[in-house]
């Protein structure tokens, strides 16, 4: 397997196929770099070289108990992207990996990023409070952490119902879609992953989307039940010195997943633009 071991000794499994400019990959929770096989490879097929990472804590990545907040998970990236040397890369998040996406580009890509995108991200910031009216409440959060205690059961119950869609009248369920929800996520540490709810939910990038100087896709699903649109999304895109927002009527969260070929095709239309 290839991997980094990071300054405080973490490893960070990465996947590195193909030549040509480099597009990086930042999965959401709890999974990991798999869960963009289709995305890696369509455009590996279009003749980019793509790169994914499981984050610390998740995947075949180190099962830290330490360093699981955005700027470590943006300081491994960094680390990961000076020793593969990446320049005029576009970096793809999504959910909380859209979230480590703005982190890494606003502090550390500066000289290496030349395009972003955020699908279903988090930012600015999740969590319902007096500046943030529209988020969702900490009770949303804690029955994740409640989940932790019977993960392998709470990672049924995930994509089984809201991540995907699969809970709304007339939807196609994949069972397929939903084993391999579950198997990424029961690779992952159960500490790094009961820590990262917080992250996602907490950390507030409002100044990290003000900084990023790159243009950036915004990409979101208006159904989508995990990371709502109005608090997510419709903020961003207005932060965003140079922002495009693309909604899509009816998806879901895990749109990448179950409408690959309408997302793959919008960003590519992206990158070469």
């Amino acid at each position: 397997m290839s991997t980094i071991t990071t300054k405080d000794g973490t490893e960070i499994f990465y996947k590195d196929w193909g030549a040509g400019q480099p597009i990086v990959f930042h999965h959401g929770w709890p999974l990991s770099a798999d869960d963009w096989d289709a995305q890696m490879l369509f455009f590996l097929d279009h003749g980019y070289r793509v790169i994914a990472h499981d984050r610390r804590g998740h995947g075949r990545s180190s099962q830290t108990w330490t360093g699981n907040e955005m700027d470590t998970y943006a300081a491994d990236v960094a680390e990961l992207a000076a020793h593969l040397d990446l320049k005029n890369a576009v970096h793809i998040g999504h959910s909380t990996g859209g979230g480590e996406v703005a982190h890494y580009v606003a502090r550390h890509g500066k000289e290496r990023v030349a395009k972003a995108v955020l699908i279903g991200a988090v930012p600015p910031i999740m969590l319902k409070s007096d500046k943030n009216p529209g988020g969702l409440p900490m009770e949303v959060f804690d029955s994740f952490r409640a989940g932790m205690s019977n993960r392998a059961q709470f990672y049924r119950d995930i994509p089984e119902g809201p991540f995907y869609g699969f809970n709304r009248p007339g939807a196609k369920v994949s069972q397929g879609v939903i084993d391999n929800w579950w198997r990424q996520g029961m690779m992952g540490g159960t500490k790094a992953h009961y820590d990262c709810i917080k992250a996602f939910s907490e950390t507030d990038f409002t100044e990290d989307l003000k900084a990023i100087e790159q243009p950036t896709l915004v990409m979101h699903g208006d159904d989508d039940q995990i990371v709502p649109i109005a608090d997510s999304a419709l903020l961003a895109v207005k932060l965003l010195k140079h922002g495009t927002l693309k909604v899509y009527p009816g998806f879901p969260h895990g749109m990448a997943t179950t409408h690959a070929d309408v997302i793959n095709a919008d960003l590519l239309a992206f990158i070469k633009a």
